[in-house]
C-alpha cells in the first residue's frame, strides 16, 4: 500500500525549478542526436590534446553502430565496456545504445576471477577493451567465449581486425536508431555489491537513465546553462556516477566534457588551469587529494560554479577546506547503482547543510522505516526507502534478490538514515554495518566523523568485531597524516571527550592506507576479515 507522507523537502526547491517536467520515453541515444542538432560545432569532448565536436562525435557513433550491425549484432545482446576514460568509451556506449544493445560497464582493473563472474552472469557476447588488457581477456576465453573482442586502438605490431578505430573509419553512418520500449528495455547492467563481495547486476532501463539526467538538471536549475558548461570528468565512466553526472548529463546539456583518464592530482590541476571547467562531479578521494596537495595554493580553482560529491561520505573538514580554495560549497549527494544513481543532493540555490546528503531530486519520494516497515517520525533513525523513475528494473538473473530489494514499489537501500524538520536527509551507516555494543546501536559514520576532526588523522574507518562480553566492540583503523606518529591512548581520550562511552573505539589499528574500490569507497569487509584473522 502506498504511503502518503509529508514532503518538507519540497519547500527547498529553487523557484526557477520546473517540477512539472516530463520524462521522454525514448532511446537514450536521442540525447546525442538532439544536442548535435543544436550544438553541432560545439566541442563535446576534450581528451589530452584531442578535441571532438558534437558533429564529429555523433558521426563516429553512427559509423561504429553500423559497423557492429554489419557484424550481426542484435538488440538485447550484451556488450562489455571495459575501458578507462577516453573518447572511445563514449563512442562505444552510444553506438551500443543506438543498436539497442545492453552495455555492461566493467572496471578494467578487475581481477580475472571478478571478470569471469561478470562475464558469466551477464553472458557478455562482445567486449571492448584497451590493448593492455587484451591478453588478460584472451586468457579468460578458455572459460568464457566471446563472439568478438574489440580493441580501442591497434596495438603496436598487431594486425588486429577488430580495432574500434578501423571499424569507424571503414563504415558509413547508421541512420536509424533501434526502436525500444524505454521503461522495459535495459540500457545498462551496472554491477554492484563490491563492498559485500557478492556482485549483482542492476538493470537500468533507458527510461531510468534519461530520468536521472533530467532530474539532476532540474535540481541544478538555472545555475546550469545549456550549451555553456565545461564538465571535468575524472570519475570513471564505468562507474554509475561518472556515467550519469559526467557523460550523460554533459551530452544532454550540450556541455564540453573534459575527460581525465587517470586521476593524478598534479595532472588534473594542470587540466583545470588549461580548460577552466565549471562543474566537477567528484568523489571523496579526489577532494581529499585537492585539499592535501602541498602546492595547491599555486593553482586557481575559482573557475568552478558547482561541485558535487557522491559514492561515499565526505568528511566535513574536506568540505570546508575545499570551499576556502574555490569559493564553492561541495553539493553532497547520495545515490546507488540501483538508482541510476542520484536520489538526493544539496540544492545549489538554497540551503546547504554540511554533512547532509540533501533533499530528494525532483519526482523522487523517500521514507524512513523501522524493521517492521512502519514509517518513523522526523529525526528517527531507520532504513531509507526510495521510489522514483530512476529506480532500476531489478537485478539481472536474480529474482529473489530483486524481490527483497523492490517491495510494494519501494527500493530498500539497506542504508540507515534520518531526516530533519526541513526535509534534509543524513546517512548514518549501512544497516548491515551497524554495531551493537551491549544492546546499544553504534553508527560507524558518527564515530568516523569525530576521528576525522582530530588534527593528526588523515583517514579513518570503523567496524564492529565480535566480543563475548558485549556482543561487539568498536574498532577503528587509522591512517595518520604524513610525518605524524599517533598515540592510540591519546586518540581514545579524544574520542571519550566527544562520544558516549559505548561508542568509543576500544581498539585502534594504525595502517598506511585503507582498502578502497575504484571510486574511493572503503571496503569494510576486507578490514573485518583482517580483524577476524587476527583473533
Amino acid at each position: 500500500m502506498e504511503v502518503q507522507q509529508e514532503r518538507p523537502w519540497m519547500d527547498q526547491y529553487p523557484e526557477t525549478t520546473d517540477l512539472s517536467f516530463e520524462i521522454p520515453e525514448c532511446n537514450l541515444y536521442t540525447f546525442l542526436e538532439k544536442t548535435t542538432e543544436k550544438y553541432g560545432e560545439q566541442i563535446a569532448i576534450i581528451y589530452e590534446e584531442e578535441k571532438i565536436t558534437y558533429n564529429q562525435l555523433k558521426n563516429q557513433v553512427d559509423r561504429l553502430a553500423n559497423a557492429w550491425k554489419q557484424l550481426g549484432i542484435q538488440k538485447g545482446e550484451r556488450l562489455g565496456l571495459m575501458v578507462s576514460n577516453q573518447p572511445t568509451y563514449v563512442i562505444s556506449y552510444y553506438a551500443a545504445l543506438k543498436l539497442g544493445m545492453i552495455v555492461v560497464q566493467i572496471n578494467p582493473q578487475y581481477t580475472p576471477r571478478e571478470l569471469l563472474e561478470i562475464f558469466h552472469d551477464s553472458e557478455v557476447a562482445y567486449l571492448v577493451s584497451e590493448p593492455e588488457n587484451v591478453e588478460k581477456v584472451r586468457y579468460l576465453q578458455k572459460s568464457h567465449s566471446f563472439k568478438y573482442i574489440f580493441v580501442t586502438e591497434r596495438p603496436i605490431e598487431s594486425e588486429c581486425s577488430s580495432c574500434i578505430l578501423d571499424l569507424i573509419r571503414h563504415a558509413e553512418p547508421l541512420q536509424e536508431a533501434c526502436s525500444i520500449t524505454a521503461k522495459e528495455d535495459i540500457a545498462v547492467i551496472q554491477y554492484t555489491g563490491g563492498t559485500t563481495g557478492i556482485k549483482k547486476g542492476a538493470m537500468l532501463t533507458h527510461f531510468n537513465l534519461i530520468a536521472n539526467v533530467i532530474q539532476s538538471k532540474a535540481l541544478y536549475g538555472e545555475r546550469m546553462f545549456v550549451g555553456e558548461e565545461t564538465i571535468l570528468t575524472a570519475t570513471p565512466l564505468y562507474h554509475v556516477y561518472g556515467m550519469t553526472s559526467g557523460m550523460n548529463l554533459g551530452i544532454y546539456i550540450g556541455a564540453t566534457n573534459v575527460l581525465v583518464n587517470k586521476f593524478e592530482i598534479k595532472k588534473v590541476l594542470e587540466v583545470i588551469q588549461a580548460h577552466r571547467p565549471t562543474f566537477f562531479p567528484g568523489v571523496p578521494k579526489m577532494y581529499h587529494a585537492f585539499v592535501h596537495y602541498p602546492e595547491i595554493d599555486r593553482y586557481d580553482l575559482t573557475c568552478f560554479k558547482m561541485c558535487s560529491s557522491g559514492s561515499a561520505p565526505l568528511p566535513v573538514e574536506i568540505i570546508k577546506k575545499f570551499a576556502e580554495l574555490t569559493g564553492v560549497s561541495i553539493g553532497e549527494g547520495y545515490g546507488l547503482s540501483e538508482t541510476s544513481p542520484t536520489t538526493h543532493r544539496n540544492p545549489p540555490e538554497r540551503l546547504t547543510k554540511i554533512g547532509s546528503i540533501g533533499i530528494p531530486v525532483p519526482k523522487t519520494d523517500c521514507r524512513i522505516v523501522d524493521d517492521n516497515g512502519e514509517d518513523l517520525p522526523e529525526k528517527s533513525i531507520g532504513e531509507l526507502l526510495i521510489k522514483g523513475p530512476q529506480v532500476m528494473l531489478g537485478y539481472w538473473n536474480k529474482p529473489e534478490e530483486t524481490k527483497q530489494a523492490l517491495r510494494d514499489g519501494w527500493f530498500h537501500t539497506g542504508d540507515l538514515a534520518t531526516m530533519d524538520e526541513d526535509g534534509y536527509f543524513y546517512i548514518v551507516g549501512r544497516k548491515k554495518e551497524m554495531i551493537i555494543v551491549g544492546g546499544f546501536n553504534v553508527y560507524p559514520q558518527e564515530v568516523e566523523g569525530i576521528l576525522y576532526e582530530h588534527p593528526d588523522v588523515l583517514d579513518a574507518a570503523v567496524i564492529g568485531i565480535p566480543d563475548k562480553e558485549s556482543g561487539e566492540l568498536v574498532k577503528a583503523f587509522i591512517v595518520p597524516k604524513a610525518g605524524v606518529v599517533i598515540n592510540s591512548s591519546e586518540l581514545q581520550s579524544y574520542c571519550y571527550q566527544n562520544l558516549t562511552r559505548y561508542k568509543v573505539p576500544k581498539q585502534f589499528e594504525i595502517i598506511d592506507s585503507l582498502p578502497r574500490n575504484a571510486v574511493g569507497k572503503v571496503l569494510k569487509r576486507v578490514l573485518l576479515e583482517e580483524a577476524k584473522n587476527r583473533v
